[in-house]
């Protein structure tokens, strides 16, 4: 879990009582392992202690802990378990961790269960009003997977930690425990240093090198960002600096960020600390936007939500930072939010344990964050889980794309992988879509030739339109994850629609359109709202934009049209009885004029529409408000009367006889 709680950055009391079990003669070094997060060595003096039968609310915590930080989900699990039998009053943050724990086995329906637990105890904490808006997480996370891409397994990664990647120049730089020396007690793994790997081809890499001795130390480095100009990279590193090794009162050395300027000599040098670097938070993993004005970064510092949040600052001309904002609740939980980037697009992706996911780490995306992020604005920016196959049980982070050469990069310590952490990459590829069909007579099943199709956007503006042959058949190239409208119409028969929203993974699409001969006899006069079947359009009160419920049913109207190219109508609008009759009738013109607007711009002809406001005159119910100007109706009465009509004024050369009407 390569968070910054992996890098010693816990919020959890390490307070360790061991009355229960101090018969066993380990306790007093496991003590200190356990203090020190040295919990590949806790969990095995305490598994053992475990198993000779002893039970402690404070034995199961932390042996439950010590494998839940080595991402040992299902060893987690168990004594997670183990500790909720013994029925005690406990921190309601190992219910969450249970529940994380039982996604990681793929549990998900207990998981769900402990998350219930969870929010119940602690209705206020987000992470339980994220589930609770979400309950169906799952099955809207495999609406958004992409199941034909396939993920790669970079060729430089090693049986240790290899994970975190950017691009430069010709190449990328990633963070690898692979220089070997002393080990970091927490995974009994060497401590990390970045490196770099020239590009080959797109899944294939040179000789991989130290990123410079100025950069690297004997501690950690990692997550590193490069300015726009390749003059400047911000980083990660341990509280060490010119040879100077800093922890807080409690013995935890923090994480803080770096810039390093590329000096003549191409050797990262002129190393400076950021201003709001402290011994008594953490501040990590870099992400510069596409100018270079703004660093985003995860931190605990104070006016954290949890465990981790994404930061912003603005980045000034001469290289310094502003002073750094939380972004918000819509970002953050109590959670940990770490590893952001930022594509040229300005979607933040960053990963998340506290948004509800697949387990672990996984990664989400605001879209166009970084466009909507200005000082003291709202903080309340749309999130959607990424899906998979960058997303598992396990942790997935380090998300990084390139929108020119449609690669990515994420690392995760997935199964199949050659060490605890890995890189990964794909292609990103435009999923196509088909949606194919076929037309026939509604009574007889029989194909229908000469047919024609048309392809509509949800909006109603003609996409496409094809016309079938013998075997009535038609197909449409679509995008996935948009709605669309399929319409068939044929001289003199019946129409036929369907609307469809398409998947976002590859899927066979079909669709059946039914068409009858049209024994409906339309004449002059006739009102297409009675005699076709067309809904009257509604209007909002004291309003004359076109509704989306309005604009379906007018879609309906401009097929009708389109059926009849003779055909004229008359569009006629009336208000409800409230407000004067002068308003109301100058309110209804300009209802009626809208709708005739939306029939034109969707390509009917201007001179077959005329329309006309009544206000109020022409009431169809009892609703009248005169002469007070109130009137006891319901709503739903006034809205009967809050409606646009359409007569057909002429069609076939035969017009409507106005004395008559």
């Amino acid at each position: 879990m390569k968070t910054l709680s992996k890098y010693i950055l816990l919020t959890i009391v390490l307070v360790f009582s061991v009355n229960a079990f101090a018969q066993n003669g380990k306790i007093q070094s496991v003590k200190n392992d356990y203090r020190n997060f040295a919990y590949v060595k806790t969990s095995e003096v305490l598994l053992e202690v475990a198993n000779k039968g002893y039970k402690s609310v404070d034995l199961f915590q932390k042996l439950a802990n010590s494998f839940y930080f080595q991402n040992k989900m299902e060893e987690a699990a168990k004594w997670y378990g183990e500790l909720m039998e013994l029925n005690e009053v406990i921190d309601p943050e190992y219910y969450f961790r249970y529940a994380l724990a039982l996604k990681g086995i793929k549990d998900y329906e207990n998981s769900d269960k402990w998350m219930e637990k969870f929010n119940a105890l602690k209705p206020n904490d987000l992470r339980g009003k994220a589930f609770l808006s979400k309950v169906d997480y799952k099955s809207a996370i495999d609406e958004l997977s992409r199941e034909d891409i396939e993920i790669v397994n970079l060729d430089i990664n090693t049986e240790l930690s290899d994970f975190g990647t950017t691009e430069y120049e010709n190449g990328i730089v990633f963070a690898s425990a692979r220089s070997g020396g002393r080990k970091y007690r927490w995974n009994e793994e060497p401590y990390l240093d970045l490196f770099s790997a020239e590009k080959i081809d797109s899944v294939t890499f040179g000789d991989v090198k130290s990123i410079g001795e100025k950069v690297n130390t004997k501690f950690h480095e990692s997550s590193a960002v490069f300015s726009p100009n390749g003059k400047y990279m911000f980083f990660t590193r341990n509280n060490y600096f010119k040879a100077r090794y800093k922890e807080d009162e409690t013995g935890i050395n923090r994480l803080q960020l770096y810039r390093a300027t590329l000096n003549e000599d191409g050797v990262w040098d002129d190393l400076h600390k950021i201003h709001f670097n402290s011994i008594d938070y953490s501040v990590a993993h870099p992400a510069l936007n596409l100018t270079g004005t703004k660093l985003y970064f995860a931190s605990d510092m104070p006016g954290t939500f949890g465990q981790s949040d994404i930061f912003v600052v603005d980045v000034n001309d001469d290289g310094t930072l502003g002073e750094p904002e939380n972004l918000g609740s819509s970002i953050n939980t109590e959670g940990q939010e770490s590893f952001p980037f930022v594509n040229t697009n300005g979607d933040l992706y960053y990963s998340s344990t506290g948004f509800p996911g697949l387990g672990g780490l996984d990664v989400f995306v605001s879209k166009e964050l970084d466009q909507k992020v200005k000082a003291g604005s709202s903080r309340n920016f749309p999130i959607e889980n990424i899906g998979k196959p960058v997303n598992s049980e396990w942790d997935d982070f380090g998300y990084y794309e390139n929108l020119v050469t449609k690669r990515v990069y994420f690392s995760s310590n997935r199964e199949g992988g050659k060490g605890s952490d890995d890189i990964y990459t794909f292609d990103i590829t435009e999923l196509k879509l088909e949606v194919e069909g076929v037309v026939q007579d509604k009574n007889s099943l029989e194909l229908m030739p000469d047919s024609t199709v048309i392809l509509f956007d949800k909006d109603g503006n003609e996409i496409e339109r094809v016309t079938v042959g013998e075997d009535g058949y038609f197909k449409f190239d679509v995008e996935p994850k948009k709605e669309y409208l399929i319409r068939v119409i044929k001289d003199k028969y019946t129409s036929d629609e369907i609307r469809i929203t398409t998947p976002n993974k590859k899927q066979e699409l079909k669709v059946e359109l039914l068409i009858e001969q049209d024994e409906q006899q339309i004449e002059p006069c006739d009102d297409l709202a009675k005699v076709l079947d067309i809904p009257i359009i509604y209007f909002d009160f004291d309003k004359s934009q076109i509704r989306y419920d309005a604009e379906i049913e007018l879609q309906k109207v401009l097929a009708v049209l389109t059926k009849y190219p003779t055909m004229h109508i008359d569009i006629r609008s009336h208000t409800d009885c409230r407000g004067t009759a002068s308003y109301n009738e100058k309110l209804s013109e300009r209802r009626a004029q809208s709708t005739r607007k939306y029939l034109i711009n969707k390509g009917v002809a201007a001179e077959r529409l005329t329309a006309k406001g009544y206000g109020e005159s022409r009431l169809v119910n009892d609703c009248g408000c005169e002469p007070s100007n109130e009137s006891s109706c319901s709503e739903e009465e006034h809205q009967l009367n809050r409606r646009s009509e359409f007569i057909i004024t002429s069609i076939n050369g035969k017009t409507c006889d106005e004395d008559k009407e």
